[in-house]
């Protein structure tokens, strides 16, 4: 008994570990799982090909994906196909991180964004408008008019994992 005294009494004088949480956010760990993202190449095109890997992987059953097809003259993806509809639905999804590892081109990614809050069910479906990240410097938005064969290859050549 008198060494949990001791150990209240110690805690007492200690210094309390406080964070004002809006002004100031801790940093998450390497591996944290939070708010999914699209990606994008640095040329505005979009990485997600359709292919529904994602959604065949995903054990909650939160992600639908469908698909269409891609022309020279509305270009959304390299591949013959691009993701039309993509949607995540956010109380079903439990950051497993399984449709992070399926995506062969890895478009979809788990970030550190870890403020997921809505007030209607329907606003925790994310679609893909919500999802795609920002056009990068240089890049155009999608779609996009390009040359006619300059795409030959969906899945791009993928260098090793470094992780």
């Amino acid at each position: 008994m008198f060494r949990g005294m001791m150990t209240t009494l110690k805690s007492m004088f200690e210094k309390p570990v406080t964070v004002s949480y809006p002004e100031e956010k801790r940093p998450v760990r390497e591996r944290f799982k939070g708010r999914h993202t699209l990606k994008r190449y640095e040329n505005g095109l979009e990485k997600c090909i359709g292919c529904s890997l994602c959604a065949a992987a995903c054990p909650s059953d939160a992600i639908f994906v469908e698909s269409s097809e891609n022309t020279d003259e509305k270009r959304f993806s390299p591949g013959e196909r691009y993701a039309s509809t993509y949607e995540i639905n956010m109380i079903r999804c439990i950051f497993c991180g399984f449709c992070e590892d399926a995506c062969p081109t890895e478009a979809i990614v788990l970030g550190d964004n870890y403020e997921l809050s809505f007030t209607d069910r329907h606003q925790s479906i994310y679609d893909k408008n919500l999802l795609l990240e920002a056009v990068p410097p240089g890049g155009q938005p999608t779609p996009q008019v390009t040359e006619p064969g300059l795409y030959t290859r969906s899945v791009p050549e993928m260098k090793d994992p470094t992780d």
